[in-house]
């Protein structure tokens, strides 16, 4: 028996991270009542052996199903088969299922014929039908963290006699990415190899990162923070310097390609729109070539960014703007932009004025409301010239 498969947790108190939802569910258990649950998150984060644990908790039979090879009348040859228990039926991949096939999943959970429980790796507001939405709770997993890798790392090895170097350690948790599964995979070749484990040996059986790891330690957190306050510095030599380091320590390039792309609308916004679009034909190169070329993407990405001008009046202007929207119920928009009411007969359509006509947009509660204050350097300055000219102010 594999690593991965001796090591599931037995009873429900012995799952490691995703401690919140744990939590929430053993109150379900205590009451009996528990939900048609999704569980979204990234591989080797717990869902599958979350979903096992609450059915032998409940005393359910399980029945675990692929979304890609799922066949609706699957479910109707369990349901009825042991009218003493209501099955729990576990259907991994869950965004695999066509619209059709969530669909005839509704009836059976409307009825309570059984428990369904799912779990997914991509965001269910865009792959999972509405219908199935509402009828289940959905569960976010997060990748976990190099403290609770340690921790089952710490349970095997109380277990099986073996030893490994620091450095080793140090890169079987980062370059897990947070995933389990992984981990203890890797754990089990390199075992093959040797009972004493190398550094050597585990990069020769990974050469690369699994995952984001967006859960690795301290060092690796205050590595990623230098890079980007580097290139909001306009230092390209640190900036460099730190993206070197991240990918000599395994770290995913398109994590970093991905981080590229928030700092250039954070950071350099408008002063250089142009910023945006090469961060994400970054992203998009490095997911299509993959290292070890991916750095030389990386690199010439992050010394461009480095050296744009800065400004961050667009991260700002949504920020004020979300916090006004927290009194949105009494800001009435304008009567005459509204489309569907008499009133917009009073609307101005700017293109017969020339391209711009003074009328009001904000409510009234936010008349003379400044969201937007640019910072008047590079293209942002172009912009707001561009503004005043339009309105007759320049």
């Amino acid at each position: 028996m594999d690593l991965a498969s001796r090591f599931r947790p037995t009873n429900i108190d012995e799952m490691i991270g995703q401690q919140k939802i744990v939590k929430v569910f053993k109150k379900f258990l205590k009451e009996k009542r528990v939900p048609h649950s999704l569980f979204f998150g990234t591989p080797g984060s717990g869902k599958t052996s979350l979903a096992r644990l609450i059915a032998n908790t409940l005393g359910s039979e399980f029945y675990e199903f692929d979304g890609a090879n799922f066949k609706t009348e699957q479910i109707r040859s369990i349901i009825g088969k042991n009218p003493l228990f209501v099955p729990l039926i576990f259907i991994d991949e869950f965004h695999r299922l066509s619209r059709t096939q969530q669909e005839a999943l509704l009836i059976p959970v409307e009825n309570g014929e059984c428990l369904l429980f799912g779990a997914t790796t991509e965001n269910p507001k865009f792959s999972i039908s509405t219908g199935i939405r509402s009828r289940m709770m959905i569960f976010e997993f997060e990748p976990l963290s190099s403290d609770d890798l340690s921790l089952l790392l710490e349970r095997v090895k109380a277990q099986i006699g073996f030893s490994m170097s620091p450095e080793a350690r140090e890169y079987l948790l980062r370059t897990s990415g947070g995933d389990a599964r992984s981990m203890l995979n890797l754990l089990d070749y390199a075992l093959i190899i040797s009972a004493d484990i190398s550094l050597e040996v585990l990069m020769t059986l990974r050469g690369g990162f699994v995952g984001e790891g967006a859960k690795s330690s301290d060092t690796h957190y205050e590595i990623i923070s230098a890079m980007i306050k580097s290139v909001r510095g306009s230092d390209a030599d640190a900036s460099i310097y730190y993206l070197a380091r991240l990918l000599a320590a395994g770290e995913d390039p398109a994590f970093l390609a991905r981080r590229m792309v928030i700092l250039a609308s954070e950071d350099i916004g408008n002063a250089n729109p142009n910023a945006l679009n090469l961060a994400v034909s970054c992203m998009n190169a490095v997911l299509q070539i993959g290292m070890p070329e991916a750095r030389i993407i990386l690199a010439q990405t992050i010394i461009y960014l480095a050296n744009c001008p800065k400004s961050n009046s667009a991260y700002l202007a949504i920020d004020e703007a979300l916090e006004a929207c927290k009194d949105a119920s009494t800001h009435h928009i304008p009567k005459q932009i509204i489309n569907h009411t008499d009133e917009n007969k009073g609307y101005l359509y700017p293109h017969d004025f020339g391209g711009w006509v003074k009328q009001q947009y904000l409510p009234d509660a936010l008349l003379g409301t400044q969201f937007y204050r640019p910072k008047l350097i590079a293209f942002e300055k172009t912009l707001a010239e561009w503004s005043a000219k339009i309105k007759g102010e320049f």
